[in-house]
């Protein structure tokens, strides 16, 4: 008789970049996680949401108990996510506006981050996006957003050896297996606060 094994619940990951430009980083950083996920990490898919489209938070944009089309379809992929990986550059020692407003947007009730497990990752001078972490943590405590705590993920973009290549893209293997490390324990951590494991 062949033991049954049963597979381990599949976890939807919604990754949301706070910058908007092209050749960012930080967007280089969740493409190096989409990676690891589909080639080393079983039952963890990351769907990248652009926060681009949404208009700036105005509650006048809320008409008839609805959102506009394009918050709308962004709260959908919120609500269904299981768990949420930010990166989050650091713009004057807090998170981007761009990102604050996606993050506005998903808290008008009924709120989309409740109850949601959430990582972070960020790259770039100095303390590597560390403050912005701080701030986007303290702003989480609000929407009873849960973030892991231990791995953390600060990258300095600008020390040797060099980090990412010309389009952008993570280069750097150290930075890699410590992303792995940081999305193994937002998998843990997601299947435990639902009640899995």
């Amino acid at each position: 008789m062949v033991p049954i094994v049963s597979a381990k619940p599949s976890i939807n990951v919604a990754a949301l970049c706070g910058s908007l430009r092209r050749g960012s980083f930080n967007r280089g950083l969740l493409r190096a996680a989409t990676k690891i996920c589909e080639e080393s990490i079983a039952g963890m898919k990351i769907e990248y949401i652009d926060i681009a489209p949404l208009p700036m938070l105005n509650t006048d944009l809320e008409v008839g108990g609805k959102f506009p089309p394009a918050v709308e379809s962004f709260r959908r992929k919120i609500f269904e996510a299981d768990s949420i990986l930010f990166a989050s550059p650091e713009y004057n020692y807090s998170v981007t506006g761009p990102l604050k407003n996606a993050i506005d947007w998903g808290s008008r009730a009924p709120n989309a981050w409740a109850d949601k497990a959430a990582a972070i990752l960020s790259t770039g001078g100095g303390f590597g996006g560390g403050r912005s972490q701080y701030h986007l943590r303290q702003i989480g405590i609000y929407l009873d957003l849960h973030f892991i705590n231990k791995p953390e993920f600060f990258l300095n973009a600008f020390e040797p050896p060099v980090k990412f290549d010309s389009d952008g893209n993570l280069i750097d293997e150290d930075a890699h297996e410590r992303i792995k490390e940081m999305l193994l324990a937002l998998q843990v951590f997601t299947l435990r606060l639902n009640g899995i494991c």
